[in-house]
């Protein structure tokens, strides 16, 4: 088997996504620029770009066009970055520090800080549906890809699942609450990421379920490990307040089923996703990579 240099391969799409972003998330008015500044400082902040990359390795499974993925990729990395933002705020997570650097409401206010999640939010919309934008996308798919969009990341999805948390908080919490915040909070929008792949590729239904199981699954071990090193990580390790979960007394699987389970957990889920796309065999590898990261990162 040939070698996959996977940092190489996330640095690649990252930069391919973060080129897009630059170019396109402009300003618009000499009376928004303050608004602008916000949405760019976090939209530009870093990161893994983990989610662009498995709608990418998705998509590649059908297709080999990547411009026509590249705009939805950026969309959804704008929605995932509304949802730090507001995580971030005093009443939610209340954290100081966001990939290394101090959250959007420490550097431009609480006020802009909500207006700017809203605005990235309701933008990765705009760029998803807009005909101009996605001319080779047919406007059938644009419409599946936003509502989907939508469901993962709404009151059933991504919303709910935060919601489901700040409840938990102190521990007030079940196994059965564990997952349910796990499955919507984080592994919704993994999930819709795997399974946009295939709808803008032209991907069957089988193939939609499939690999929006896939990212399901990837999306539970990676909140298992991000649960895992909030426990064993330092503050510069993980470029966020570490510790804060213990502190806030949040559901996590750590706190129900022991550091060791856990890891056990987090392992079955993935060695179940790469059975999945198994059946796509070279065409996979990019998510086996990716899979296998998620389980085995430090930060």
């Amino acid at each position: 088997m040939t070698t996959f240099n996977l940092e190489e391969y996330l640095t690649y799409w990252a930069k391919k996504t973060e080129s897009w972003l630059r170019d396109n998330l402009l300003y618009y008015n000499e009376q928004t620029v303050g608004l602008t500044d916000s949405m760019r400082y976090s939209i530009m902040a870093g990161g893994k770009r983990l989610r662009p990359a498995l709608i990418y390795s998705a998509f590649g499974i059908f297709d080999n066009d990547f411009d026509k993925i590249i705009p939805y990729a950026s969309s959804v990395e704008m929605l995932h970055t509304y949802s730090l933002i507001h995580d971030d705020l005093p009443a939610m997570d209340d954290d100081d520090y966001r990939r290394g650097k101090p959250t959007n409401h420490k550097m431009f206010g609480e006020a802009t800080a909500i207006l700017s999640g809203d605005a990235l939010l309701t933008k990765a919309f705009e760029i998803m549906l807009d005909p101009e934008i996605n001319t080779d996308v047919d406007v059938a798919l644009r419409a599946e890809a936003a509502h989907k969009l939508a469901v993962a990341a709404g009151d059933q999805g991504m919303v709910g699942g935060q919601y489901a948390d700040i409840q938990a908080e102190k521990g007030n919490f079940d196994e059965r609450t564990v997952e349910f915040i796990h499955k919507h909070k984080t592994a919704s929008l993994l999930g819709y990421c795997t399974e946009l792949g295939a709808i803008i590729g032209y991907g069957s239904e089988d193939d939609k379920k499939r690999l929006r199981k896939f990212g399901m699954n990837i999306g539970l071990a990676f909140q298992i490990v991000d649960d895992l090193l909030d426990l064993t990580s330092s503050t510069e390790e993980m470029g966020k307040d570490a510790g804060s979960d213990l502190k806030k007394g949040k559901a996590t699987y750590p706190g129900i089923y022991g550091v060791d389970k856990s890891k056990l957990m987090a392992q079955e889920l993935v060695d179940e996703s790469l059975a999945l796309v198994e059946c796509y065999k070279p065409a996979s590898r990019p998510l086996k990579e990716i899979a296998s990261f998620v389980v085995n990162r430090k930060k």
